[in-house]
């Protein structure tokens, strides 16, 4: 079977391997000449057959991809959702409904699609004028605020602000860059901040069966200037009490925004007043090790969506109220708190060496300029604890981050002990 991946980046490569592995051939359409190192950095050409241009007419390349014997197309990451679907249409594959196409991306629209379908969501508007986002902060008497670009991905260009002027000089900046797509933002989102406890689903569906791969429970912090800074998740057994809720919500959220067949990220807040949609990615989760989840929880997102896109069968037959996991385990987002050059990597053996760490992803190299993290695209990276014990867990997580604040990506002394 030969399947199309738009932007095969971030966890669109581990769902390539995975394909590859159960005997399937894929080809990459690349949607746009530019894309973000954050993205692209470990793609690997050699994974695919061969690599489509995707910036001309979509019905030529259709047409191409037919000719090729392509059976599906999918989204690798965020960029391909809009290309993925529109050739899936065309070419009258499996895909999501085409009529709320542009919804699953550009956030303004989702929150208005979602609300119509009863579904709760924050309330918002989007401008083109950052005193005019002022003023509309002011005659909601909100406060607290979130100004975000409305296609972009992770945290990019996302604030928390508590202040009208903070309203401002945050969309101010937002409507003055780009997004991590390379794509100008011509419109800036304003929404009231929602609180409680938030988490994702990253679901899988067919047909318009939803099942849940794993639901994980976010811990964020806010940092200095009002950026959100990920601090930590950990996983939610999908059936469990805490979870029951969410799966009712989540897939309602789907069927609005028109998600029938693929993969899909949403994030919730469960709110004083209920399950609240904060987001949907038509694509897989990103900032994730498949093979780790696979090995403490039985399954992932990425292996089911490859099952599914070469037997959907195994999709209806997968029964997600049983993903429980093994383990307690807490995927860390690393933080690095001074910015300077990076001597080395001789901080992964300070890493390797908790008890409880079993995987670690960076993007760090020596001799380049290490940022201090801000938000998710700055961040070093990420580690996966697991233990059988959650103190043991929490133990190696406090003293990850007593080294970090001790300099250790920087190559400063660090501090043992702890």
């Amino acid at each position: 079977m030969r399947i199309a991946v738009v932007d095969g980046y971030s966890t669109g490569r581990a769902l390539v391997s995975a394909l590859r592995n159960r005997g399937s051939a894929c080809i990459h359409v690349q949607s746009s000449p530019e894309m973000s190192e954050y993205f692209t950095r470990g793609f690997e050409p050699g994974d695919y057959e061969t690599t489509l241009a995707g910036g001309g007419e979509p019905s030529e390349l259709a047409a191409e991809l037919t000719r090729l014997g392509v059976r599906r197309v999918v989204a690798g990451t965020e960029s391909g959702v809009i290309l993925a679907d529109t050739l899936a249409h065309l070419m009258g594959l499996p895909g999501n409904r085409h009529e709320t196409i542009a919804a699953r991306r550009d956030k303004v629209l989702m929150g208005r699609v979602a609300a119509a379908a009863g579904v709760a969501t924050p309330l918002g508007e989007a401008f083109d004028d950052a005193a005019e986002a002022e003023a509309w902060y002011l005659e909601r008497g909100l406060s607290e605020a979130v100004v975000k670009p409305p296609s972009s991905a992770g945290t990019d260009n996302v604030r928390f602000c508590r202040t009208p002027a903070e309203v401002r000089e945050a969309c101010r900046v937002v409507l003055a860059a780009a997004n991590l797509y390379g794509q100008r933002n011509s419109v800036v989102l304003v929404q009231e901040r929602v609180h409680g406890v938030e988490y994702y689903a990253n679901t899988v569906s067919h047909e318009g069966v939803h099942r849940v791969a794993e639901l994980w429970r976010y811990t964020k912090r806010t940092g200095g200037s009002g950026f959100p800074i990920y601090d930590y998740e950990e996983p939610v057994p999908v059936g469990s009490a805490e979870a029951a809720p969410l799966r009712a919500f989540v897939g309602a959220a789907l069927d609005a925004l028109g998600v029938v067949s693929g993969a899909a990220h949403t994030e919730v807040m469960m709110t004083a007043r209920g399950p609240v949609l904060i987001e949907t990615g038509a694509r897989l989760g990103g900032g994730t090790s498949p093979a780790l989840v696979e090995k403490f929880s039985g399954t992932s997102q990425t292996a089911l969506f490859a099952d599914s896109l070469i037997d959907p069968a195994r999709l209806a037959a997968f029964d997600d109220s049983a993903v429980t996991w093994s383990r307690a385990v807490r995927n860390v987002a690393l933080i690095n708190h001074e910015a300077g050059m990076v001597r080395s990597l001789d901080w992964t053996a300070e890493l390797e060496a908790l008890p409880t760490l079993v995987g670690l992803t960076h993007g760090v190299r020596p001799g380049a300029l290490l940022e201090a993290t801000t938000d998710l695209i700055n961040s070093p990276g990420y580690v996966y604890l697991a233990a059988e014990d959650p103190a043991d867990v929490d133990r190696d997580y406090r003293a990850l981050r007593a080294l970090e604040q001790g300099g250790l990506y920087l190559g400063a002394p660090v501090r043992r002990g702890v």
